[in-house]
């Protein structure tokens, strides 16, 4: 079970059948954490609107990383097979027609067809959600969180950054993890596999090894550059 605002999500029965879905490049949102979003654009203030007067649950998910690769007839090719179910637990009107917006992330999903919009400006899927992220009781006591400080502490000092280590180190594993791959200013194939990461060791494995192969890239005279 997952609390995410005032909701509590223990099964399949809670989760709707088909969302909005939200395509985003470079976004990631994962179960349990917060995505922070400045809606502005007409289908999705629509979107947010029908929302708010439903279950608050929006589909947050990238543009297919795989242009060109063929997929199987009942995907949606030109968006990511993986998503992430997101509820809206905080929002505010801008007076100019945007919202500003917090998304509490639920569990992740695949996408298993689209459905048709009528005459919504938005695009609506049909998921099918992991509900192994309600059910998981995984700690990330596996975590290797030496080497991913580590890790952390390079990316900081080639960005000359500063952060508040008292709260890092009160941090446990999953927060850990996952707020820094949400943080993290990678594309979108590095936040897609970071999404996919079946468990959070695996998440935080793949983190590490992404962050090792652009620190060891790195010829820009102390300064990280990602593509």
């Amino acid at each position: 079970m997952i609390k995410v605002g005032n909701k509590h999500y223990e099964s399949g029965l809670d989760l709707p059948v088909s969302v909005p879905v939200f395509p985003l490049s470079g976004a990631l949102l994962l179960p349990g954490a917060q995505l922070p979003l400045n809606i502005f654009e007409p289908r999705y203030v629509q979107m947010i609107d029908e929302s708010l007067a439903s279950d608050r649950l929006i589909g947050i998910i990238q543009p297919s990383v795989d242009a060109g690769v063929e997929q199987a007839s009942d995907q949606v090719n030109d968006l990511c097979t993986m998503g992430c179910l997101g509820r809206i637990v905080g929002y505010g009107e801008t007076g100019d027609g945007r919202y500003m917006m917090t998304l509490g992330g639920v569990c992740r999903f695949r996408i298993t067809g689209e459905v048709d919009p009528g005459a919504n400006l938005f695009r609506r899927c049909t998921i099918e959600p992991l509900l192994s992220d309600l059910e998981s009781s995984d700690d990330g006591q596996e975590v290797n969180r030496e080497l991913l400080l580590s890790n952390f502490r390079a990316y900081l000092e080639v960005n000359n950054l500063e952060v508040d280590w008292k709260s890092v180190e009160k941090a446990s594993n999953v927060l850990l993890v996952n707020s820094l791959s949400m943080m993290a200013p990678y594309g979108p194939a590095e936040k897609q596999a970071l999404l996919e990461a079946a468990d959070i060791r695996t998440r935080a494995d793949t983190l590490i090894a992404i962050t090792e192969m652009v620190l060891a890239k790195d010829d820009s005279g102390g300064k990280w550059r990602l593509q």
